[in-house]
């Protein structure tokens, strides 16, 4: 299967609808889709707009609570406690990073824990938040159980990403990826591309290692053993207990300290996820002077993308510096979309009752390997 190119546009008018028929306000969906379409915008795939069908499956199967708000049942002036009721992972996120970013614009730091949640999108959008208002911004979350933690066999924790954002020039530090080798969202494209996974990415029920998507899905769903290995790989000598350390450092500030569900237990309910998040803002100015740090950031990441190339290489990225690139390239020329996510939009659509035809005209799937330029 293939590629085929929209605009911004409209996959921001196809999210906006879908969003809106499904019951949350003009907002309230204008948050969601820019969540997603960020992820887009950024080249992560993984959970842009392939992550519909799940959303479509969590509220067809009760698990997100449409209706839901978040509430904040603790609270003191540099923390607090929310409990999301169910409700759509990116509004109790948005709302929770802003309980963060008031409280470091007051005191100096906001650190907010959530309970009773679901997906949140991209970790990144989140930090990011707080880095548009020339703050730090961290942001991570448990999941369902895909890591298999060093020397085991069977799933324990999510994939549990971290993202820290802070402002500098020209371009931010953006650091935003899962504490696993990849996230079950990579091994989903890997499934609707018919691909092999590549080595020393995920673990059969056995503990061994294996290649095949559908298989470590399949297992991974139905709670059957294997997963994804944490970053490190598998064995010591590889750093493996690094990534599952930092996996755990994930749970503390989303599931533990909000006394949540534990990745373990995620997604285990018939009527909920209980994916926990953790968010925190800092104001630079609590250290000194906030625009001779900004700087300072800035002179030490110019100074990376200056250092010596390894032969053969002619650029070193830092951190975000890639996003603000294809950012630009995917507005000017559009966010490409497989063709297996363009048949679940579809699907979406007839059970939506939405015309998948006036948002996408003249669609037709294209021969494999072949990339069709849709309406711009």
């Amino acid at each position: 299967m293939g590629y085929v190119k929209w605009s911004y546009e409209t996959l921001n008018q196809f999210c906006r609808d879908v969003f809106c028929r499904f019951g949350f306000s003009e907002e309230e969906s204008r948050t969601i889709r820019d969540v997603l379409l960020l992820a887009d915008l950024y080249g992560i795939e993984s959970h842009g707009m392939q992550r519909m069908v799940r959303y479509h499956k969590g509220i067809e199967k009760g698990t997100i609570h449409v209706e839901a708000k978040p509430e904040v049942v603790f609270e003191t002036p540099v923390s607090a406690v929310i409990d999301g009721h169910s409700g759509m992972g990116q509004l109790i996120s948005d709302f929770a990073m802003n309980k963060a970013i008031e409280k470091a614009k007051t005191i100096g730091i906001g650190v907010v824990t959530v309970r009773e949640s679901n997906h949140f999108g991209i970790a990144g959008y989140y930090a990011k938040m707080a880095s548009d208002q020339g703050l730090l911004g961290m942001a991570c979350t448990n999941s369902e159980a895909i890591m298999v933690p060093t020397f085991g066999r069977e799933a324990m924790l999510g994939s549990n990403p971290i993202a820290v954002a802070m402002p500098a020039d020209p371009y931010p530090f953006f650091f935003d990826c899962s504490t696993t080798v990849v996230t079950r969202g990579k091994l989903e494209m890997y499934n609707k591309m018919n691909k092999p996974l590549p080595q020393s990415w995920a673990l059969d029920a056995n503990g061994r290692e294996s290649t095949s998507a559908p298989e470590v899905l399949s297992n991974i769903v139905h709670k059957s053993g294997g997963g994804i290995m944490p970053l490190g790989g598998c064995q010591e000598v590889t750093g493996s207990h690094k990534g599952y350390g930092y996996g755990m450092l994930c749970e503390l500030f989303s599931s533990i300290f909000s006394l949540g569900v534990t990745s373990d237990q995620c997604c285990t309910f018939p009527d909920k996820t209980g994916i926990c998040h953790g968010f925190l803002a800092m104001n630079p100015a609590i250290f000194g002077d906030a625009e001779a740090i900004r700087k300072h950031l800035s002179d030490f990441l110019e100074t990376l993308r200056q250092s010596p190339k390894a032969e053969g290489q002619e650029r070193i990225y830092t951190h975000g510096e890639k996003e603000v690139l294809a950012e630009k390239e995917r507005r000017e020329h559009g966010i490409p979309v497989n063709d297996n996510t363009m048949v679940e939009l579809a699907d979406l659509c007839s059970y939506l009752k939405l015309d998948f035809g006036s948002y996408f005209p003249g669609y037709q799937p294209p021969e494999s390997g072949s990339c069709f330029t849709g309406n711009y």
